[in-house]
C-alpha cells in the first residue's frame, strides 16, 4: 500500500500554537504521513483515521492532562494521546477546575468605520421602533385557544393574502402552558413576560389575544399595562364568550381582514443601523462553528455594536466553560456576576433534573467533531465577536441597552430563540454546521452554514455559506462584512430562506418552568 503525504498545514487548522490539537479540514487515514517542519522530526503519522472537522493531536498528553484548543482547556485526556491521535469521546473527557473569574480586564469598544453610517428600509412606528416586517400574531393566553388560533391563521394562507403586499402574514403563536400553573411563580411570569413581549413587538403591528376563558393566565393579564405602539391594531376574544370554535374562528377572521388595508398602507423608510436589535444563536454545531460561522458572525456583531445598534448572545448551558472569557468583558462586576449567577442556577437545575451542564453536547454534535461542552462553549461565545459585555438578562426581558448583551437561555434553539425575539431582537442570525433548519416569525433567522459540504447539500436551507473560510476563497472578515451586509438587506425585506419556506409558526416555545397542576 502507498503511504499518503501531506502538509500538515494543507489538512489541518491550529488555532493557538500551544494548543495539543488541530482540527482536521479533510478526511484523514490512518498511516497518512503529515509534514510538520516544527514537529519533533519534521513529521507525524495519523495513528487512527480522523473524520473531516475533527481534532488530530499533534502533542503528546499525559493521563489526566488538560488538552488544549483556541488556547484554552476543553477537557482532560482520560489515556494517553499521542501525535497522530483521533482525540475526542474514547480519550477526552470534562474537565470541572473552578475557573479564575476577573471582571472588565479585556474590554473593548469596537469603532465604526469611517465613512458613511449604513441604513435600512424599516417600518417606524408610532413609538419611534423599528420593524423590519409587518405582521398580524394570533398570540394565545392559553394551550386550549391554540388550535383555534391556527384554525384563524390558516384563512390566511395562500393567495388570500396578495391583495396585501406589505402584510407579511398572519402568524399563530400557540404553546402548552397558561393553565394549571400558578400566574406570580417564576414559570408562570416567564410566560406572561414572553407573551408580553411578542405582543409589543416592533414586527408584530396588528394583535389577536385568543384565550377559553377559565384559564389561570388570561386576556387580559397579557395586555393590562403593556405599552403597546399606537399604531398597533389590537382585539382580543375568548372562546367561551365568543360562543364556541366556529363562532370565535369566524369572529377571529373578520376582525383580522378588518386589520389589513391599514396594515397594508404602511410603507419603509430609511432608518439607522443603530435601530436593528440582533439575536446570535447556533444549533446543529459541528468542529468548524468555533472557526468559521461564529467568529464570522462575531465580526458582523462588533460592527452593529460599534454602530450603537444591540447585539445579543444567549444560550447558557453553551456558554458553560467559557463564561471567564466575558466576565472578563463585563463593564461592570455586577454584570459579570449576574451572568455567574445564572451559570450557578444552571449547575443546579442541570442538577436537580438528574444531569449535568455536559450532556450538552448532542449527537449530532459529537458526530461533527465537538466532544465536550467545554470546546462547544469556546466556539459558540465566538459569535459575540470582542465588544465588552454590557448587560445580562433574564429570559424574554427587554433588550434595553445599546451594544453587546447575553440573555440567560436554555441551548434548545426553539426556546432560546423565542426568548431573544421576545426581547425585541428584529433579526436573528443562525448559524450552523450539521444543518438546523429554524425559523422564528416574526422575526427573519439568517442561516449561516460552517462547512461548504453542508452547504452545498442544504443549499434551498441556506443563506450564506462561512465554510469558504476553511476553503481558503474567504476570509474571516469578508464573511463577516458579507453576514453584516446581509442582515441590512433582510431587514429591508429581502426573504430568508426560512421565509420562502413560511417557517417560523412552530419554532414559537416559550421556556417551561415551574410545577404544572
Amino acid at each position: 500500500m502507498t503511504t499518503v503525504t501531506l502538509d500538515l498545514a494543507e489538512c489541518t487548522l491550529l488555532l493557538r500554537a500551544e494548543d495539543h490539537v488541530a482540527v482536521a479540514t479533510r478526511d484523514l487515514q490512518s498511516g497518512t504521513v503529515l509534514r510538520a517542519p516544527d514537529h519533533a522530526g519534521g513529521e507525524l503519522t495519523v495513528t487512527q483515521s480522523v473524520p473531516r472537522g475533527h481534532k488530530l493531536a499533534v502533542r503528546g498528553v499525559g493521563v489526566g492532562q488538560p488538552v488544549r484548543k483556541y488556547g484554552q482547556s476543553i477537557g482532560r485526556a482520560t489515556v494517553a494521546i499521542s501525535p497522530g491521535d483521533h482525540v475526542h469521546t474514547h480519550n477526552l473527557g470534562m474537565d470541572e477546575v473552578d475557573q479564575d473569574y476577573e471582571f472588565g480586564t479585556a474590554r473593548v469598544s469596537p469603532t465604526a468605520p469611517v465613512g458613511p453610517r449604513p441604513t435600512f428600509q424599516g417600518y417606524r412606528r408610532a413609538d419611534g421602533r423599528v420593524g423590519t416586517r409587518n405582521y398580524v400574531a394570533i398570540l394565545t393566553s392559553v394551550n386550549c385557544s391554540a388550535s383555534s388560533a391556527k384554525l384563524i391563521a390558516d384563512q390566511f394562507r395562500g393567495p388570500v393574502l396578495e391583495a396585501f403586499p406589505h402584510v407579511d402574514g398572519v402568524v399563530a403563536l400557540t404553546h402548552t402552558s397558561g393553565c394549571g400553573m400558578v400566574p406570580t411563580s417564576e414559570g408562570g411570569q416567564m410566560l406572561l413576560r414572553t407573551l408580553r413581549g411578542y405582543a409589543s413587538h416592533p414586527n408584530v403591528v396588528g394583535l389577536l389575544v385568543l384565550g377559553l376563558g377559565c384559564e389561570m393566565i388570561q386576556v387580559d393579564q397579557v395586555l393590562d399595562g403593556l405599552e403597546l405602539s399606537p399604531d398597533t391594531l389590537v382585539e382580543q376574544l375568548t372562546i367561551q364568550e365568543t360562543g364556541g370554535i366556529r363562532r370565535t374562528v369566524r369572529a377571529g377572521v373578520d376582525a383580522i381582514q378588518k386589520m389589513l388595508p391599514e396594515i397594508d398602507a404602511l410603507r419603509r423608510e430609511e432608518c439607522d443601523v443603530s435601530e436593528l436589535v440582533l439575536g446570535l444563536n447556533c444549533g446543529g454545531s459541528d468542529g468548524y462553528s468555533g472557526i468559521t460561522a461564529n467568529p464570522a458572525l462575531g465580526h458582523a456583531s462588533d460592527l452593529l455594536v460599534a454602530y450603537g445598534a444591540r447585539s445579543v448572545l444567549a444560550e447558557t448551558p453553551e456558554v458553560y466553560g467559557a463564561e471567564h472569557l466575558l466576565t472578563r468583558r463585563a463593564v461592570a462586576p455586577e454584570v459579570g456576576q449576574r451572568l455567574l449567577d445564572r451559570i450557578a442556577w444552571w449547575r443546579d437545575y442541570a442538577v436537580a433534573g438528574g444531569g449535568t451542564l455536559d450532556n450538552n453536547p448532542s449527537p449530532g454534535n459529537k458526530a461533527g467533531g465537538l466532544t465536550t461542552i467545554l470546546e462547544k462553549s469556546l466556539g459558540a461565545v465566538a459569535k459575540a465577536g470582542a465588544a465588552e459585555l454590557s448587560a445580562v438578562y433574564h429570559y424574554a426581558e427587554p433588550i434595553s441597552s445599546p451594544g453587546l448583551g447575553f440573555m440567560d437561555t436554555p441551548g434548545y434553539d426553539p426556546v432560546s430563540v423565542t426568548g431573544l425575539v421576545a426581547g425585541g431582537a428584529n433579526v436573528v442570525v443562525f448559524t450552523t454546521g450539521r444543518g438546523s433548519v429554524l425559523g422564528c416569525k416574526p422575526s427573519p433567522s439568517i442561516k449561516v452554514a460552517t462547512n461548504t459540504e453542508m452547504y452545498l447539500r442544504m443549499a434551498e436551507d441556506m443563506d450564506l455559506n462561512a465554510g469558504r473560510i476553511v476553503d481558503g476563497t474567504a476570509t474571516l472578515e469578508q464573511v463577516g462584512e458579507e453576514i453584516f451586509a446581509k442582515i441590512l438587506a433582510v431587514a429591508s425585506g429581502e426573504t430568508t430562506v426560512s421565509e420562502e419556506l413560511d417557517l417560523g409558526q412552530d419554532e414559537f416555545i416559550p421556556w417551561q418552568l415551574g410545577t404544572v397542576t
